[in-house]
């Protein structure tokens, strides 16, 4: 076995129905098991179980609404537990040819606020003053705790937050009609689309804890700003069996305008805040909505009507997704259930342009005849900039021999 790469034995994983773990029959009639985490939609498990002599057909171990709790590891250790959710369907097979198979699916319980549509507005009536905005955080809060979700939120995103919720109310003292354009409405929208708004504005992704003592219930609004150590390496020819990364700028946005309208001086402004790559910092210009604002191909403009402390969300909320879109990737590697939604990757072996830190945004664990595989997409976000690339990882390959260019 190559140096440095960490003993594997054979894969093994817990399962729970109920709170209890499955027994050794219906173990051994598991075909497949697959487990999907991202920063988008839930986290999913679907098993395929053999159902020789219909002896699965109508057990109520795979009722709907029952609990299903995962961990997936190597032997002799202990498996890690990567999934806490509810059965959310179960569908047959009858063939022609073949053993009969049932499938049994179940998601996070984020999935729950997803249910239904509610229109209301998030505010504080205060007599002969007027409306004000309720903080996003707190907005995030009830929205949580209405569906049965205990809210997480990390220290420097829970910051940020508060500057902004801050810049609204200070806004507000203002001017009424500012207040009013401050108040988070939900229309006509579930509260998960309502949370994944908030979270946009706010730099925060919406994650689901599966293991610690809220397990499957902790709803992490995860600020990538307070993640940036490394959870997992891995080394291209061992652990990293292959990977393809994309790095491009077609259609890159560098920089955002928005006009504002500051009404105690009756004059509008444009400020257009950017990247810039080669100093890794944010650049903010700010000008008279008269004069031409800084752009060119990779500039993009709000046109809609913002205020002073409404203004940074919106930004935000366009700038940062798409700059985290330059270096992509997609990869295969062996079996690890570290490799989830939100964790920060170091690949190693594969040169200063595509090695380095990665976040993970989306991964799908595989057990079944062909072993435990993992594979995810990631991508190389800007605030990994401020880590040397010799830290990361990312250096160039050393090359042995005459080497003719």
């Amino acid at each position: 076995m190559p140096d440095g790469v960490p003993p594997y034995y054979v894969p093994r994983y817990h399962l729970e129905l109920g709170g209890t773990a499955i027994p050794a029959t219906l173990q051994a009639s598991i075909a497949s098991i697959r487990h999907d985490t991202g920063l988008e939609g839930s986290d999913r498990v679907e098993l395929t179980v053999v159902n020789e002599n219909l002896r699965w057909l109508d057990h109520p171990l795979f009722n709907l609404d029952r609990s299903l709790t995962l961990s997936f590891g190597y032997m002799p250790d202990r498996a890690m537990q990567v999934f806490d959710g509810i059965i959310v369907s179960k569908t047959a097979e009858f063939p022609a040819a073949g053993a009969p198979m049932i499938t049994v699916a179940a998601q996070d319980r984020k999935q729950r606020a997803g249910e239904g549509t509610k229109s209301r507005w998030f505010g504080i009536p205060i007599p002969t003053v007027g409306n004000f905005p309720l903080p996003d955080a707190l907005v995030a809060v009830i929205a949580s705790a209405e569906n049965g979700l205990m809210p997480m939120m990390d220290p420097v995103g829970a910051g940020i937050s508060l500057l902004l919720s801050t810049a609204d109310i200070l806004g507000a003292l203002g001017d009424p009609d500012v207040a009013q354009q401050a108040i988070r409405k939900q229309i006509g929208e579930s509260d998960l689309d309502m949370l994944e708004r908030l979270a946009v504005e706010n730099g925060w992704e919406l994650v689901i804890d599966h293991d610690g003592p809220f397990a499957g219930f902790a709803l992490h609004f995860m600020s990538p700003l307070d993640r940036l150590s490394t959870e997992v390496e891995l080394a291209y020819g061992r652990t990293l069996i292959e990977f393809t990364p994309h790095h491009s700028k077609v259609g890159l946005i560098l920089a955002v305008t928005v006009t504002v309208w500051v009404a105690p001086i009756k004059a509008s402004f444009a400020f257009t805040i950017g990247w810039d790559w080669d100093r890794m910092a944010f650049t903010v210009d700010v000008r008279p909505a008269l004069m031409p604002a800084r752009g060119g191909p990779t500039a993009y403009k709000i046109d809609e009507p913002v205020t002073l402390s409404t203004a940074p969300r919106r930004v935000i909320s366009e700038l940062i997704p798409r700059l985290n879109k330059r270096l992509t990737g997609a990869g295969r590697a062996i079996g690890d259930p570290h490799i989830r939604a939100g964790a920060v990757i170091k690949l190693l072996g594969l040169g200063s342009e595509f090695g380095g830190l990665y976040r993970v945004t989306s991964a799908t664990h595989t057990i079944d005849s062909a072993g435990y595989l993992t594979r995810f997409e990631a991508r190389k976000e800007i605030w990994f900039g401020s880590i040397p690339a010799p830290e990361q990882g990312a250096v160039p390959i050393r090359l042995s021999g005459p080497v003719n260019v």
